[in-house]
């Protein structure tokens, strides 16, 4: 996506017309528009010179981001791009304006209506005060001219904006009143003093300048407002580092970060941010990395250890080598992934767009209309002015368009700050719809590495688990299998003593063999090592039930004997249990998702709480289930962003778990920094909240304009409600500062607390469906180990109303949940069928 700074917009209008306009150019695809940041987006093979001709053709100015300060000759700071320009203009005018209103109000009410005192010369001067008035209007509408040059010149090309409602109504007022001082000289010459005075209440010079004052009010507001939606993202800038320390030559050579290349080795002391992504190669540290993760625990680093720009070394001396520089940083993807949101514009959106686009002609015939009306009723030009001024003054079309930027860019901020990037606004919109979560096991509900669970020594033939470990560890050095590792590693944590075996094989059937002090050591699975060594019944039944557990058995013998069993297996990370249940307490379906055999599929999903498990999928075929689950519901996909790119792009919503490299990935929609299932509901919960204040902006900015446009005409006027130009003037100033103030409330949201948490609506029959759910114990008998209990647990949740069955051969139980009705007989022929009595069923 190409990005645009677009300048002279001043309302939804004006963007409605900047993306009509660029969206007729040959070669642009897409197109948006941001009014809050004054940015557009474009996507296509369109020449820039082509775009912003167009968007100059429409009455506006272009330039594309990144060319503008080169042109200058001059390397601007990214935050500086989003720096608040707009608001020190406006409180300037906004003074210079107040200065001259004060003294136009003081001679025209302060005066007429409270006979405050004036000089003697103008006593009974008629003529001189309505000069006086004219000349002061005259001036504060000078001041605040930018207007007038906007208003008049959209209107010229014939695409008026709010401008040209505050235009048009101040040159109204400011005209008819100059028509009246006119007049009044005509009277005076007359000496019709009667007429004089007439003349004199037609004036409507301190309304012109009080509609501009006013509005200039409402636009410093929302500029203030405006600007710290961008805070999150301006902080995000002002963390990345300005120089780097380099070794060069032998010495130490301080740089712009401009000029840090890859492969160059930098060093960062304690305390000092790291300028760039890299690697160490030498010293160690901790690193706070919770300016890019929202993590506040300092993360260990070691050589061969990652380290990421805008992070902060607390302790140690590093040296590091440069991996990613410049925009290819993770910072840099996370500034661009804000930036970008920002550019885009959500499906909701469109809503306001459509009206937008006809609002201020649509306005401006209400007011003509409402003029000639009242003329036509018999009313004064004064009065049927005074109707149709504040019909130009009280509409604000800006209320509609900021009513969902607004609130876009405070929640990706938001979302950014606590280490979850939205890449664009139609991914914040989509992930609060979820209905359905489907999650990849490895790497997202589990670890991703294999760890030892278990460590069973056969007793008589084996001094303890640490002799058992010894050994296994000193097999296991030689090989390269990832089971290996984790033996490997649960030995380094454990600081079992480092021992070698030589004539070291890896044998046919998943078997290592190895000489240890003169005798043979043996390891494998079961059916390696029964060949080696005699594996007793209850020990076999122990790895039977290890293996019903999800785990991963491994055998291991000393000259024929067996030492005993290492059980390993991919655990579930601390936090998925909590993470599956926030999302059901959300009201979303979870279904787990993993290539693996079903006996240690259903394993993982009982320990993490799933509603679903559908195992033996692989990367290949995740995409076509999750395409039969988008016909249930709205369907979330959380992968590892690489593997499970295809379901990625399938799912409504892509979200991809990972860090670091992960974060430039493609496929997903959704990128969390922290690598930690917890932050699913996060996102959804924050989606859901900024979905609700969209909803609130747009009402109350619909609500705004339904009721006060009529007042405004005069509809009330025969219930004793009139509208003021000067108070319509005042309420629609202050209509975009209520949306924008709305939208920062969402600071304030605590996207954790799951305290609140509400089932959405489902729009689909069978996701809406509640299901229930029933325990019944049954008493077997007949179960002597493991092995029974599997083949129990196989029969019964072969069983489509089966939702897991928990069994044990020690108490003789299954305790079984159903989600659907199944009577007991059902459940009893299902046991019985594999050798066992059912006793009884509770």
């Amino acid at each position: 996506m190409e990005q645009y700074h677009v300048t002279g917009m001043s309302c939804a209008a004006c963007s409605a017309r900047v993306e009509k306009a660029v969206g007729k150019v040959p070669g642009v695809s897409s197109c948006s528009v941001s009014l809050l940041t004054n940015s557009m987006g474009v996507e296509g093979s369109a020449s820039a010179a082509d775009i912003i001709a167009a968007v100059e053709s429409a009455g506006y100015g272009a330039s594309q981001k990144g060319r503008e300060t080169a042109s200058a000759g001059a390397a601007a700071r990214p935050e500086d791009t989003l720096a608040d320009h707009e608001t020190p203009v406006l409180k300037k005018r906004l003074w210079s304006s107040l200065l001259f209103l004060a003294v136009l109000m003081y001679f025209s009410m302060g005066h007429m209506m409270w006979s405050w005192p004036v000089p003697s010369f103008l006593h009974g001067n008629h003529m001189a005060m309505g000069l006086l008035q004219l000349l002061l209007t005259a001036a504060v509408m000078v001041i605040n001219q930018k207007f007038f040059i906007s208003g008049f010149k959209s209107l010229w090309h014939r695409a008026p904006n709010m401008d040209t409602l505050v235009a048009l109504g101040a040159s109204a007022a400011f005209v008819y009143s100059t028509y009246a001082l006119f007049a009044m000289t005509d009277a005076q010459v007359r000496g019709d003093m009667e007429a004089v005075m007439d003349y004199m209440m037609e004036f409507y010079f301190e309304s012109a300048a009080m509609i501009l004052t006013l509005i200039t009010v409402g636009k410093m507001l929302e500029a203030r407002s405006k600007g710290r939606t961008t805070d999150a993202l301006k902080s995000l800038m002002k963390l990345a580092p300005k120089t780097a320390a380099l070794e060069r030559d032998g010495k130490e050579v301080v740089v712009p970060i401009e000029q840090v290349q890859k492969g160059d080795v930098f060093l960062v002391r304690p305390g000092e941010n790291i300028p760039v992504d890299g690697v160490v190669v030498e010293g160690s540290s901790a690193v706070n990395e919770s300016a890019l993760t929202g993590e506040s625990i300092p993360v260990d680093k070691a050589p061969g250890d990652g380290v990421s720009a805008a992070t902060v070394n607390q302790s140690g001396f590093l040296k590091c080598r440069a991996t990613r520089v410049g925009e290819d940083t993770t910072l840099s993807q996370i500034i661009q992934m804000v930036s970008d949101a920002a550019a885009t514009k959500a499906p909701i959106a469109k809503i306001a767009d459509k009206v937008s686009g006809v609002f201020v002609p649509a306005v401006i015939g209400i007011a003509l209309a409402t003029t000639a009306v009242w003329l036509l009723l018999g009313q004064t030009i004064g009065f049927a002015l005074a109707r149709g001024i504040s019909v130009l003054v009280i509409s604000c079309p800006c209320a509609l368009g900021l009513a969902t930027p607004v609130a876009i860019m405070v929640g990706s901020g938001m979302g950014a700050k606590n280490g979850i990037l939205f890449k664009t606004a139609a991914s914040l919109e989509a992930a609060g719809r979820t209905e359905i979560v489907a999650l990849d096991k490895t790497g997202t509900i589990t670890k991703g590495e294999p760890r030892v669970t278990d460590i069973l020594p056969e007793e008589g033939l084996c001094d303890g688990e640490q002799q058992l470990l010894r050994l296994a560890c000193a097999l296991e050095r030689k090989s390269e299998h990832p089971l290996a590792r984790a033996i490997l590693q649960k030995a380094e944590e454990e600081q079992v003593p480092q021992e070698e075996v030589t004539d070291f094989q890896v044998l046919p059937g998943n078997g290592l063999t190895g000489k240890w002090n003169g005798a043979t050591l043996s390891g494998g699975n079961y059916s390696f090592i029964s060949t080696r060594a005699a594996v007793s019944q209850e020990t076999q039944a122990k790895a039977e039930a290890l293996s019903a557990q999800g785990k991963t058995p491994m055998f291991f013998s000393r000259d024929g004997m067996l030492l005993g069993v290492i059980a390993v297996a991919d655990v579930i990370k601390e936090d998925s249990p909590q993470a599956v249940r926030e999302l059901q307490n959300m009201g979303i379906r979870v279904v787990m998702l993993t290539g693996d055999n079903e006996r240690t599929a259903k394993a993982i999903g009982n320990q993490a709480g799933v509603d679903e498990v559908i195992a033996g999928v692989l990367p290949d075929g995740k995409e076509s289930v999750i395409r039969r689950l988008k016909e249930q519901g709205k369907v979330a996909m959380v992968g590892d962003g690489i593997n499970d790119a295809p379901a990625l792009t399938r799912a409504d919503t892509g979200i991809a778990i990972g860090a670091g490299a992960d974060v430039a990935v493609d496929a997903a929609d959704v990128v969390l920094m922290k690598s930690r299932l917890s932050d699913v509901p996060a996102a959804i919960r924050l989606s859901r909240a900024t979905l609700r204040n969209i909803h609130q902006n747009l009402f109350w900015a619909f609500f705004y304009n339904t009721i006060g446009i009529p007042l405004a005409a005069g509809l009330f006027i025969p219930l004793g409600l009139t509208l003021n130009p000067m108070f319509g003037a005042a309420a629609m100033s202050l209509s975009s500062f209520c949306v924008v103030s709305n939208a920062l409330r969402l600071n304030l949201f605590d996207l954790r607390d799951a305290k609140k948490d509400k089932p959405l609506k489902s729009r689909h029959p069978k996701h809406s469906e509640e299901v229930t759910t029933m325990e019944k114990t049954m008493k077997i008998e007949g179960m002597m180990c493991g092995h029974c209990e599997a083949r129990v647990k196989k029969a019964l949740e072969a069983l489509p109303e089966v939702q897991t069955a928990n069994v044990s051969h020690e108490s003789g139980t299954a305790v079984v949940t159903l989600s659907g009705s199944l009577t007991d007989e059902a459940l009893k022929k299902a046991v019985e069928d594999q050798d066992y009595k059912v006793l009884g069923i509770q």
